[in-house]
């Protein structure tokens, strides 16, 4: 791939389960990323000031920040651990990725592995996972799942005590909703993203152990 080719398909023997999708294009156009994946410090950034400052603020504002409930924002161990810890680390891993997927799928040409008479399945087993990688519609899917089933499943999770977002998973306070409807579907979609990428790296892995490889 060339440094300033922003096209994640500009080589048909190549794989990234990184670039490519709804989401890197954001990433591209709203100059948070520059291609491959520079620019890591401003999506990170970026992220938590989505996520994470909001409610710090939203809660000072309205005093649930330290105190005035059972559990203040500030003492909610599992919020920031989620927005501030584990949110820059699953962006970080995109790079780690990238750069290992793209290495196993190119020794599959150095090392000869893949006889000439089946080069063109092996193409083809990369043009599929690069489709499903840059769906639109499957990040879609995943992005209404991040709101809707999510929801529904942290709802039943939730701490049963007032809290600075609401109690029972209902939210009652500025900071509750874009809790609720904001941080939290922002964090899923990303994970839920990452598990759909896994996804299309062990179907590409099956349908290249299908393949009479030259071992």
């Amino acid at each position: 791939m060339k440094p300033g080719d922003t096209s994640p398909n500009n080589d048909a023997r190549s794989l990234s389960l990184v670039l490519g999708g709804p989401l890197y294009q954001l990433f591209l156009r709203s100059r948070l990323a520059r291609p491959p994946l520079e620019l890591l410090h401003r999506r990170i950034i970026a992220l938590v000031l989505i996520t994470w400052l909001p409610l710090a603020v939203l809660t000072l504002i309205e005093g649930n920040a330290m105190g005035g409930v059972a559990v203040p924002f500030f003492k909610h161990l599992a919020v920031h651990v989620r927005f501030l810890i584990s949110l820059p680390l699953l962006i970080m891993a995109e790079m780690i990725v990238h750069n290992r997927v793209m290495s196993v799928v190119a020794q599959f040409s150095s090392r000869h592995l893949i006889a000439p008479e089946v080069q063109n399945r092996f193409d083809a087993a990369i043009a599929s996972a690069v489709k499903l990688r840059n769906s639109v519609v499957a990040e879609l899917v995943l992005l209404i799942l991040a709101w809707t089933v999510g929801y529904s499943i942290w709802k039943q999770l939730t701490l049963g005590r007032d809290s600075w977002y609401g109690s029972h998973g209902s939210p009652n306070t500025l900071a509750g909703y874009w809790y609720v409807f904001v941080s939290l579907p922002v964090f899923r979609f990303i994970l839920l993203r990452w598990g759909f990428r896994l996804l299309i790296w062990y179907r590409f892995l099956w349908s290249v152990s299908r393949l009479p490889l030259r071992l």
